[in-house]
Formats: C-alpha cells, structure tokens, sequence
C-alpha cells in the first residue's frame, strides 16, 4: 500500500483533501505535515497548528485502536462546510470503542480527545462509510464570511 494524498478537483465540493495512511508511528507526523501543506492554499483563520495537533491525536488512537484481519489504513479527510472546517479520521476498528477518557495524571496516554474536547468546537464519534470507526472534529469560522 502507498500512502496517498487526494484533493478533490471539483471546485463546487466541500472536500478540500484527503491522505491514506499506513497503520504505523510514522504516519502521525507525516499526517500533520500533509494536513499543514495542503490545507495552507485555502487560507483558514482557524489555527492550523491546532487542528495538525488534533490530527496528531485521532491518527495515535486509529493506529492504536483499529482492527481488521485484512491489510488496512488510516484515512484523513478534511472539508469546507460554510465556514467551517471538519477533519474526519477513519479506521476499521469498533465505533463502541471511543471514549472520552480522564487519565490519573500518573498515565501516560489517554488525552488525545481531551485534547480535541478542549480545542475544538465540536467532535463526534461513529461508524464510518468506509466501516469501522470515524472520529471527525470541527473548527467553526475557519473562514472568514
């Protein structure tokens, strides 16, 4: 499998980019450079570091978490929704399976939607059309009117 980046080339569709991850460490980084690159040509007055930091965090819990005999991936989407930008993370594991959790400070994981609670104006968790799980998050007035 290659890893793979999609923008869509309509320029009437909301999806502004996609990328197709291995299920490894070294895609969390590599899903935050992508994110940073391509989301940079649409301007958004949101914070980019931000939202690359969430991406960081759904990308950890879909490798940790996702779960398929068959060879599999992680799947990044991001899309202009009026002002709004919504950043969707795919993986096969089980939609039950995400939590919002309140790690002991003693933990050493278990902040990741914390993170995403705090920064962002919303998220939501669920089944994915792909199957699995998608844990999407929401940065509101992203663009200017």
């Amino acid at each position: 499998m290659a890893y793979t980046i999609d923008r869509d080339p309509s320029p009437d569709s909301p999806r502004l980019g996609a990328m197709t991850l291995h299920p490894t460490p070294e895609s969390v980084p590599r899903a935050r450079r992508w994110f940073q690159k391509f989301i940079a040509p649409y301007n958004p007055t949101c914070s980019v570091d931000d939202c690359a930091l969430m991406i960081s965090e759904l990308v950890t819990n879909a490798i940790a978490y996702g779960r398929s005999d068959d060879p599999w991936a992680v799947r990044v989407e991001w899309y202009r929704e009026e002002n709004s930008l919504r950043v969707e993370v795919h993986n096969p594991g089980f939609p039950a399976n995400v939590r919002l959790r309140r790690p002991d400070a003693n933990d050493a994981h278990g902040r990741g939607l914390l993170l995403v609670d705090a920064i962002a104006d919303s998220w939501h968790s669920g089944p994915s059309r792909f199957g699995g799980t998608v844990v999407s998050f929401v940065m509101a007035d992203a663009w200017r009117p």
